[in-house]
């Protein structure tokens, strides 16, 4: 496990290492295809669709609602492709940011973009 001593950083485990980057890699795959379902429910409604007034704007806050869902997929993919990249290449990986002590492996393993331990991350800490 991580751990702070003499104020050198210790890195993660070859094994939780090697598992973070399977999961990472699971967690892409899965976002892939999320992001390539909703590109496809974000087309433009055409103005001479024969629904009703109410049905199209319904259609219209639906759309909206789905770019969001859209954008805020593409910006955790963004982060686990960062993460990735980190747990292959950074010893430091899996570092709290702020306080520089080790992120809980069952915290990296449900959210590997992590970047600060609960505490940190917490409003209510600080």
């Amino acid at each position: 496990m991580n751990s702070v001593s003499s104020g050198k950083v210790m890195s993660l485990e070859e094994e939780n290492r090697q598992l973070l980057k399977e999961k990472i890699e699971e967690e892409l795959v899965l976002l892939a295809n999320e992001i390539e379902r909703l590109g496809e429910q974000i087309k433009p409604i055409a103005p001479d669709s024969a629904i009703g007034r109410l049905t199209r704007m319904e259609a219209i806050q639906s759309k909206s609602i789905t770019e969001a869902t859209l954008r805020k997929a593409q910006m955790r993919e963004r982060k686990l492709k960062t993460a990735l990249k980190k747990v292959i290449e950074d010893p430091s990986f899996g570092i709290c940011q702020d306080c520089e002590e080790a992120i809980p492996v069952k915290r990296m393993l449900l959210m590997p973009e992590s970047t600060k331990c609960v505490p940190c991350a917490s409003p209510r800490y600080h």
